[in-house]
């Protein structure tokens, strides 16, 4: 582990909200090796591919007109080329049907792997604080 590998996690993690609020769903893709898993359970959402996590964040996410991930304290735990990060992560969202902004928070558990093109997720988990 060093201080590189700790940046380029971070930064791989504010890629993924930028991604998911922005809804570019190319470079969400890009945040995952090719067998990743999601497991977005804890919000009622999907739990299986990226490519159905993409699928059903596409149709979920086109009617948010406002959402605004943050992510912080993150944690990493590292073992040669893999890693395991538990992060906090707030999210400032305009639901629709609803006057103002709802706020929602939680933790993102990440399996990470080291590959050619820098840290990927392999694994991403959601928790939702209650």
């Amino acid at each position: 582990m060093t201080v590189t590998d700790e940046l380029e996690i971070d930064a791989l993690l504010s890629r993924y909200c930028r991604a998911v609020d922005s809804k570019d769903w190319a470079s969400y893709r890009a945040l995952f090796t090719e067998d990743a898993r999601v497991d977005y359970s804890a919000a009622g959402l999907v739990v299986g591919t990226v490519a159905d996590a993409v699928g059903h964040l596409g149709r979920h996410q086109q009617s948010i007109s406002v959402g605004m991930h943050y992510v912080t304290n993150i944690e990493s735990s590292f073992q040669a080329d893999s890693a395991h990060t538990v992060a906090m992560w707030f999210n400032a969202v305009h639901l629709p049907g609803t006057d103002g902004i709802s706020f929602f928070a939680g933790r993102w558990h990440d399996d990470l792997v080291r590959t050619p093109a820098g840290w990927r997720i392999s694994r991403l988990t959601l928790e939702v604080a209650s």
